[in-house]
């Protein structure tokens, strides 16, 4: 017979979900549907105005496109690269090691920090990579200078601060592969690729399936580099939802009803994407057990 623990045990766990989760987000709706500045919030009721006013904005909705876009890549990149650095590392042995270490130093510097260093680095005067191009006769060039150029730099910034994440997890998750499963697959002549797919993958796919949604959330959520480096510049080219928000809300007009609108529709867009991968996250891991 199964016995039921006492509703009191549980108190704190829903106290902790109402005052980290319900309220915040009872609250966040109650903005998008008044008449809130920071000032002076929950004016008067104006129902689905502040979205109204949110999609007329013309670089809210490409601001959605540009998060999910760089969302996307970085979370590709990020968890393809982990994956594979995540491999050699493994390859040298069951230690992380000085090198593993070294590869963890952009996860565990303060995002600021990372963003005034790359842009020291960037500058299109006296920074160091302006000096590196000007020794090769690309004097003048300026990575920054070009919407398409920042949206990359921004890119691979990330990329660059995020991928250790993934290397540490999936070097993680590598540990509970059965060397000798692997050292079976490779007697029965089974090549590298064979053995990773045959016997490595199938281990630690959750794990992996588990990192990809992660730099996805990761990835959509991106705004100390955007302010520190770029400011959503040029023009709107960087300029991502969050960051867009964040100037909606707490720049200029202060207008935080259509800010709590923009951030919903925002949460929604990407819960949408994230439901996507988790269910093609559990077909695969369905797949692979089958």
């Amino acid at each position: 017979m199964i016995r039921r623990a006492p509703l009191w045990l549980a108190l704190p766990a829903i106290a902790g979900l109402v005052l980290f989760l319900v309220y915040p987000t009872a609250y966040l709706i109650a903005l998008a549907l008044t008449d809130s500045s920071l000032g002076n919030p929950l004016r008067a009721f104006t129902g689905a105005q502040n979205f109204h006013t949110a999609f007329d904005a013309p670089a809210f909705v490409p601001s959605l496109w540009r998060s999910t876009v760089f969302a996307l890549a970085a979370t590709g990149v990020t968890t393809g690269t982990g994956l594979l650095l995540a491999l050699l590392l493994r390859a040298r042995g069951t230690r992380f090691g000085a090198v593993g270490a070294l590869l963890l130093l952009p996860l565990v510097t303060a995002p600021v920090l990372i963003g005034v260093a790359w842009k020291l680095l960037l500058a299109p005067v006296g920074g160091g990579l302006a000096d590196a191009l000007s020794a090769v006769g690309l004097a003048g060039a300026n990575p920054l200078g070009s919407g398409v150029g920042a949206y990359i730099v921004l890119l691979a910034i990330h990329i660059w601060q995020w991928t250790p994440f993934a290397v540490l997890v999936l070097f993680a998750a590598l540990g509970v592969v059965r060397p000798e499963l692997q050292e079976s697959a490779r007697i029965d002549g089974a090549g590298p690729w064979r053995t990773f797919t045959s016997v490595t993958w199938p281990a630690i796919a959750p794990t992996a399936w588990a990192v990809l949604i992660l730099e996805l959330v990761i990835g959509y959520r991106v705004f100390d580099l955007i302010v520190v480096i770029t400011s959503g510049g040029p023009g709107f080219a960087t300029t991502l939802a969050p960051y867009l928000i964040y100037q909606t809300g707490l720049r200029g007009s202060f207008d935080m009803g259509t800010a709590a609108a923009q951030t919903l529709v925002f949460a929604a867009v990407v819960g949408a994407v994230a439901t996507v991968f988790t269910a093609a996250r559990s077909r695969a891991v369905e797949a692979d057990r089958a």
